[in-house]
């Protein structure tokens, strides 16, 4: 039997990742850098570190990686106060799910952007677990945040069903051994061989129903 669910945030219960491309395309822009083609794509999944690390020495922001997501934080947190952009049915597919399961949530934003969200919504008391990849070694693809939360949930990973977007969340909860439910974005659909790791492939929050993740068991 599922034994508890794990949300991802940015793609799947807020359409956060256009905000993310816009921030932080004008950032490298303002430095002097150079947006790769495939920057977006390689950034979504990656914790604060890596993705900052990324912006400065890669696509040639130029500050220190620290300063770089203090800026980015900065401002995404600017953006969460004027709006917040949850997708439709983002508040409640997790009421309805937490009704019956135990519920974790494994993002890859920083700490302070998930409390913001969660507070905003009304969402806080419906998560048992939270957590950023700040918190563990590795970002998604590896498994770590999955890992992590589900052993806060004092469940196996193979008794946990992931709700995810990207293709670097796909592979992270899949690595990791939980069941995966891939909602993909339109924007920003997840490689083929990532979406193909998922159980289960739902068009919209709407359909994350408890009887279609019981099935998964």
């Amino acid at each position: 039997m599922i034994g508890a669910v794990v949300f991802d945030l940015d793609g799947v219960l807020i359409d956060s990742e256009p905000v993310w491309e816009e921030v932080r395309r004008g950032l490298v822009a303002e430095y002097g850098g150079h947006w790769a083609a495939d920057a977006q794509r390689r950034l979504m999944g990656m914790s604060t570190q890596e993705w900052a690390r990324y912006l400065s020495e890669d696509l040639g922001v130029g500050l220190p990686p620290d300063q770089v997501a203090a800026l980015v934080i900065d401002r995404m947190g600017a953006r969460y106060r004027q709006e917040i952009p949850f997708l439709p049915g983002a508040v409640e597919s997790v009421r309805r799910l937490a009704g019956r399961w135990p519920l974790g949530l494994a993002s890859s934003a920083p700490a302070v952007l998930i409390e913001t969200v969660l507070e905003a919504a009304g969402l806080r008391p419906y998560f048992q677990v939270t957590m950023s990849t700040e918190q563990v070694p590795h970002g998604k693809p590896a498994p770590d945040i999955y890992q992590a939360v589900t052993a806060r949930l004092g469940g196996a990973p193979s008794d946990c069903a992931a709700v995810e977007d990207s293709s670097n969340g796909l592979r992270s909860a899949a690595a990791a051994g939980l069941h995966v439910i891939a909602i993909p974005h339109p924007q920003y659909p997840p490689d083929p061989d990532a979406l193909a790791r998922a159980s289960l492939v739902l068009p919209t929050l709407a359909d994350l129903t408890p009887e279609a993740v019981a099935a998964l068991a």
